[in-house]
């Protein structure tokens, strides 16, 4: 919890280097510092490719966070936080300008608390990520592309499918705490989507599951930084870059 004057400006320089921004702190909507807490920078050694926010995108979407925020407090926070990201996403064209268009797979985080994580995650075409969980609820809205949810069930030897979501532009899916979930982007360009968390997203240890076997270990950084870099690779390769 922020307690003074110093906890906001250490979490002010903990944002800025977080999203990677070039910008001056008087840039920043209050709402972005203020909602902030000292979450240990290492957390974001899961290994997912930060992508800068620029200032305008921030700025652009400051309502949108600014709304979310204020939905978390409701007595049903993710039901709150969904009706507010289903409307962000029905004007999925605007929301894309918004967020800019997607040119590599990575994150682009708006928000992050002990409260509530708030990012915008791109696919390259036909990237796909292996089952994993979040421990946490999620609500996921789509505003370019598609994107194929597989959802997974415990079973006493590993791992069912039990499940399919197919989410287009203008689509939002929530996940419950115990969710696992792959995904997958079957088209030939990008697909970006709005992911929400009811909680910091990148201080929670989570769990991967091998995509081949199935077999549960914990949530590698290593793995998940190679498989946004091979995407981006093969993406640059197609493209002759």
């Amino acid at each position: 919890m922020i307690n003074s004057k110093n906890d906001v400006q250490l979490s002010r320089r903990g944002l800025i280097k977080t999203l990677g921004l070039g910008i001056s702190l008087s840039a920043l909507p209050s709402f972005m510092y203020a909602a902030m807490t000292d979450v240990p920078q290492a957390a974001l050694d899961h290994g997912e490719r930060i992508i800068p926010v620029k200032e305008k995108e921030l700025n652009d979407m400051q309502k949108f966070i600014e709304d979310c925020v204020a939905a978390n407090k409701e007595s049903d926070p993710q039901e709150a936080v969904k009706a507010v990201l289903a409307r962000g996403v029905y004007e999925h064209k605007a929301m894309l300008k918004a967020i800019g268009e997607p040119r590599e797979a990575g994150l682009k985080v708006f928000l992050r608390s002990r409260e509530l994580t708030i990012f915008a995650a791109t696919w390259t075409p036909q990237m796909n990520l292996m089952p994993h969980n979040h421990r946490m609820w999620a609500n996921i809205g789509i505003y370019t592309g598609r994107e194929d949810n597989i959802l997974w069930q415990r079973k006493t030897d590993g791992l069912e499918a039990h499940d399919v979501r197919c989410l287009f532009a203008g689509d939002v899916a929530t996940l419950n705490t115990n969710a696992i979930h792959s995904v997958t982007n079957p088209l030939q360009r990008f697909t970006g989507g709005l992911h929400i968390y009811g909680g910091d997203f990148f201080a929670t240890e989570r769990s991967q599951w091998d995509p081949e076997t199935l077999e549960e270990e914990p949530s590698n950084g290593d793995v998940i930084r190679d498989i946004f870099n091979k995407a981006n690779d093969q993406m640059r390769r197609i493209k002759g870059e």
